[in-house]
């Protein structure tokens, strides 16, 4: 098989991906904002966290007098050899994530607590699909509330394409605006003679085909660099950083998107979840190094971003006998960027006493994500509040957006 050959048959096996999309970050149908270096220019991170983020060891509830207890051996606590970043007089910072520490302290971040979809049963499969398509309930439709987001400003104003990067497309982003593909894969490249001449030669074959190829190769190149190759015995902390970086430097570029989507898994900590140190820290790593990436990656452009960080629902409140959580309810959503209002956690809270537990194991939650995200949407998109509640997130009236979270 000649370079050709080899190159044709890798093209043939992402044909999916470069028409279809895919499940990190992607942009479609943005506004074109103000492009002047001293005017706003808004962009929109959406982090999912797929497997249930534990929220109370995340930020910790350390001034509940019930926390400790429940949470026995992988308690954080403000001091000891790995300490809490104490955020206020009653929570914790997980000591893993100090880049999103000093984001708080420069008011760049912010935390909401106790929070959770509309859905109250504990099914990963269910409760994602609540979270990325914005409706109250599982299996009612097959696209998500960031496509209809992207449809619902001004027509006028739109980007023709959209950028999606990974092997499929997640609901958050299924619907009408198209995406175009980019993988940060481990695959065998061809040099750009060869990639041209298998441009032109789809372009006879397969049209549709050859323009995503040739889109597709053109935003590969701008979001890879040597930085971005592949490296031996990667792990999803290096992974997290790495489609951080990838996706900044697309969103950068003044013709570049707007509005992207991150995806990471792995969130599902049943067994040997650890404190200060231990599985969930090396995630919860991962995660902070991608608040770095996005913050270093988009320049100046940081002050005009808001970055939000979502989990399909939280983990019990009482750890198992395996030392981990199990499905929960009330969970916490991250706000960082410079666009954010940030050095505060928010939180009608609950306590953590038996009583108040939801159904008598989980923290109860007092505040509805889609007001979160809905929020975001308003005072930062300008997206307005009716079509927020009936086309973004439907039947949602009652959630209305919180005020106060953008700068």
């Amino acid at each position: 098989m000649d370079c050709c050959e080899a190159y044709a048959s890798l093209v043939t096996s992402r044909r999916a991906l470069l028409l279809g999309g895919a499940s990190f970050a992607a942009w479609a149908y943005v506004p074109k904002f103000a492009r002047a270096t001293e005017a706003r220019d808004p962009r929109l991170v959406v982090m999912i966290l797929r497997g249930a983020l534990d929220g109370l060891a995340t930020v910790a509830p350390i001034g509940d007098p019930d926390y400790a207890a429940l949470h026995g051996s992988i308690a954080l606590t403000s001091g000891g050899p790995h300490p809490a970043v104490m955020l206020d007089s009653f929570f914790g910072l997980h000591p893993a994530m100090p880049q999103f520490a000093r984001l708080y302290a420069n008011r760049q971040a912010a935390v909401i607590h106790a929070v959770s979809t509309p859905y109250r049963d504990r099914s990963h499969f269910d409760g994602q699909d609540v979270l990325e398509s914005g409706y109250p309930g599982p299996g009612r439709v097959q696209s998500g509330w960031l496509n209809r987001a992207l449809e619902a400003l001004p027509r006028g104003e739109r980007v023709a394409n959209a950028l999606a990067v990974g092997p499929t497309t997640p609901l958050v982003l299924r619907g009408a605006a198209p995406t175009v593909g980019w993988a940060p894969v481990a695959l065998p490249q061809a040099d750009d003679d060869t990639a041209m001449r298998l441009v032109e030669l789809y372009r006879h074959r397969d049209p549709a085909l050859a323009t995503a190829l040739a889109h597709g190769l053109q935003l590969e190149k701008a979001a890879a660099g040597d930085d971005m190759k592949p490296q031996p015995g990667g792990n999803a902390v290096t992974a997290m950083r790495n489609v951080a970086r990838g996706a900044a430097k697309l969103m950068v570029a003044d013709d570049g998107p707007r509005i992207a989507a991150l995806a990471f898994d792995g969130w599902d900590t049943h067994a040997n979840e650890g404190g200060p140190v231990g599985r969930l820290a090396l995630l919860l790593s991962g995660l902070d190094g991608a608040f770095a990436e996005f913050e270093s990656g988009l320049g100046d452009r940081w002050r005009d971003t808001a970055i939000v960080v979502a989990t399909e629902f939280g983990r019990t409140a009482h750890i198992n006998g395996t030392e981990g959580t199990d499905h929960g309810t009330g969970t916490i959503a991250l706000l960082a960027g410079g666009a954010i209002k940030g050095g505060r956690v928010i939180s009608d809270w609950p306590s953590l006493k038996h009583a108040s537990l939801y159904q008598g194991r989980d923290l109860a939650p007092t505040t509805d994500l889609r007001s979160v995200i809905k929020g975001v949407l308003a005072d930062h998109l300008g997206i307005n509040e009716r079509v927020l509640a009936t086309t973004v997130f439907p039947d949602s009236a009652a959630a209305r957006p919180m005020k106060g979270l953008i700068a």
